[in-house]
């Protein structure tokens, strides 16, 4: 099956391919080239992912680890001007809290139900992330969750 656009990367996918990880980064960073080749159209993510992207990159350990200056100029060149940037509108922001509390989420778990709701009001069709288990709400969205690499199996 092919990725059905539009596609939605997760933090954790652009991380990956934004980052040398060796091995572990590999699927990331092949699918992050198919949105700069254009193989993958209709790339989206959350400006809560920009976020997490510099806040992740800026203090991951001292090998892997960003300056700010860095972690800017890859989001301006990899991410801001390739994705669309989604957030939740402010008129959706009483529905999403309450839907998160008759859902009984908690604690730090409102970070990826956020993005999920952003991913799914965005009209995303697959989300690409390497937390599938924090996305599986979106299953009952019709919308696929993939790992980076179930996604470069099937590019």
């Amino acid at each position: 099956m092919a990725l059905v656009a539009p596609v939605f990367f997760d933090t954790s996918v652009l991380l990956g391919g934004s980052i040398e990880m060796g091995k572990r980064g590999a699927a990331a960073h092949s699918l992050l080239d198919a949105v700069a080749s254009g193989k993958i159209r209709h790339a989206h993510t959350a400006w809560h992912c920009c976020l997490e992207f510099f806040a992740v990159a800026t203090r991951l350990p001292a090998q892997l680890r960003l300056t700010p200056t860095d972690a800017v100029r890859l989001l301006k060149a990899e991410i801001l001007t390739r994705y669309r940037v989604h957030q939740l509108p402010a008129n959706a922001r009483l529905g999403f809290f309450r839907d998160a509390q008759s859902e009984h989420v908690a604690g730090g778990r409102i970070y990826d139900s956020h993005i999920a709701e952003i991913a799914r009001r965005a009209g995303s069709r697959t989300v690409l992330t390497d937390n599938r288990r924090h996305f599986t709400v979106l299953l009952r969205h019709g919308i696929r969750v993939l790992t980076a690499s179930e996604a470069v199996a099937e590019l």
